[in-house]
């Protein structure tokens, strides 16, 4: 039996403000991400992108359309509801690394992994970031790291709770050309480690065609959908 889809979108709108001053940033999204798949989605600035992730990660309301992610119907849930269903079923990366400047490496990994009620979270914490290649810089500030561990650290706090759906917004746009890869390298290792669904949003046409699938926005529409050159 088929495993239900990651994502399942139908005619999803996104309207910013109201009346003459309402702005269409999406404009009839609908698509399907099968589990486990690696989707890119290309576009230029304002084409959407970054709005898209948003509402799939429900972390936005979409303005109409009906929305399925990782088994909850996002279009009826309210906010506190969006939240639990995101709790260990959801990770976002993305390229300000939002991690918390009062706390450890270490500490940032644990902190989804307490909110999700996970086992063990700081035997977990310390395999994650081991496994980026941090078990040196566990207990180093965000501000003692570099770009690159701190995206680290972002991803190992995104993947430690095993996520089914991984979000990742331009994870590499703060980091230099040599870093970046690294970072790409190292996150599609590890969701396929992990089985997720992992969707990337660039502007970078050669990091796109690393995914099975890529998807272009262009106005707040879906433009092309096509497989990947190289696959993930």
């Amino acid at each position: 039996m088929a495993s239900p889809p990651a994502i399942r979108a139908h005619d999803l709108t996104l309207t910013l403000g109201e009346g003459t001053a309402a702005v269409p940033i999406l404009r009839g999204i609908s698509l399907e991400v099968p589990a486990g798949q690696v989707l890119a989605l290309l576009g230029p600035s304002g084409s959407g992108k970054s709005s898209l992730m948003a509402v799939l990660a429900g972390l936005e309301r979409a303005s109409s359309g009906q929305l399925a992610v990782a088994g909850a119907d996002f279009a009826t849930l309210d906010e506190d509801g969006l939240a639990l269903a995101r709790r260990g079923r959801i990770g976002v990366v993305l390229q300000a690394f939002h991690l918390l400047p009062t706390m450890t490496a270490l500490e940032n990994v644990m902190v989804p992994l307490e909110l999700a009620g996970i086992e063990h979270p700081r035997a977990l914490a310390e395999a994650e970031l081991a496994a980026v290649g941090l078990a040196h810089r566990l207990h180093h500030y965000p501000a003692q790291l570099s770009g690159g561990e701190q995206q680290r650290v972002a991803i190992a706090r995104a993947l430690a709770p095993r996520p089914a759906l991984i979000f990742a917004d331009e994870p590499t746009g703060n980091l230099d050309a040599a870093t970046g890869a690294t970072i790409i390298d190292l996150l599609l290792a590890r969701r396929a480690e992990s089985g997720a669904s992992l969707l990337i949003i660039t502007h970078d046409a050669a990091l796109a065609e690393r995914a099975e699938r890529v998807i272009t926005l262009a106005d707040g529409r879906i433009v092309e959908d096509r497989p990947g050159r190289h696959g993930a």
